[in-house]
Order: C-alpha cells, then structure tokens, then sequence
C-alpha cells in the first residue's frame, strides 16, 4: 500500500532553492523574496487521486492529478509555464515528470517519520526541501 501523504507540512528547511529558480528562470526580485518565506503544503490524498495546495504570503498554488495519468499543468505562481506532467508511484515515492519547455524537470516527494521530503529539479539544478507535519 502506497504511502497517506494527507495531511498540514510546514516548511523546515530549504538547501539550493535558488540554484532551482535560476534554473527556471525566475528573475532576481522574486528569488530574493522566495528565499525568505516558509511555505505550508496542504495534501489531500484518496487513492491514487491528489490535490497539493502550496500556501505562502507571496502566491499560493495548487495541483490536482491522479497517478499514473499525464495531465497539462500551469504553473502559474511559481514560473508561469505550461508543461505536461505526468506522477507514478516508485515504492512509497510519489515522482513527477514535467516535461515542456525545461528541460529535466519535475519533483520527487516521500516520507520519513513525521517529515515530508520533496525534491525539485531542473536542468540539473537540485532543490532539497523538508516539511513537518503540523
């Protein structure tokens, strides 16, 4: 049985957040000010079905997908582009591909006791980030 992710994670640490936004291409004022804030992601999971809500006081963003099913995403709040993404399952490690106009791009999310791990990449630029369950 795949892992519950369901639940309030509050952000605890953040290493090479912006080596990923350059990757991106988010521009300077925006990197400076992402840097500061601790998001909260709110993860409802039935089955194989999803909704992750990202809230900050900058931009809050949200992504609905079931796995194992490609789906267009706009990733509008975060760098404002469009990309077919497609999650599977790889053991308990939810894994997303995002394929568009980036280049290896996409997020692997798992969990660790009562932590939250997701790791977001592009162009070969890695971002570690941990969440706790609130």
């Amino acid at each position: 049985m795949p892992a519950d992710f369901s639940g309030t994670w509050n952000l605890l640490s953040s290493d090479n957040l912006e080596g990923y936004m350059v990757a991106l291409g988010i521009d300077f004022a925006t990197r400076k000010i992402a840097k500061m804030l601790k998001p909260q992601k709110v993860i409802e999971q039935n089955g194989d079905s999803f909704t992750i809500h990202t809230y900050s006081s900058l931009r809050n963003y949200f992504v609905t997908f079931k796995v194992g099913k490609e789906f267009d995403e706009d990733t509008k709040g975060l760098d404002n582009r469009k990309c077919k993404s497609l999650v599977t399952w790889n053991n308990d490690r939810l894994t997303c591909v995002q394929k568009g106009e980036k280049k290896n791009r996409g997020w692997t999310h798992w969990i660790e006791g009562d932590l939250l791990h997701l790791e977001m990449f592009c162009e070969g630029e890695v971002c570690k980030q941990t969440y706790q369950r609130a």
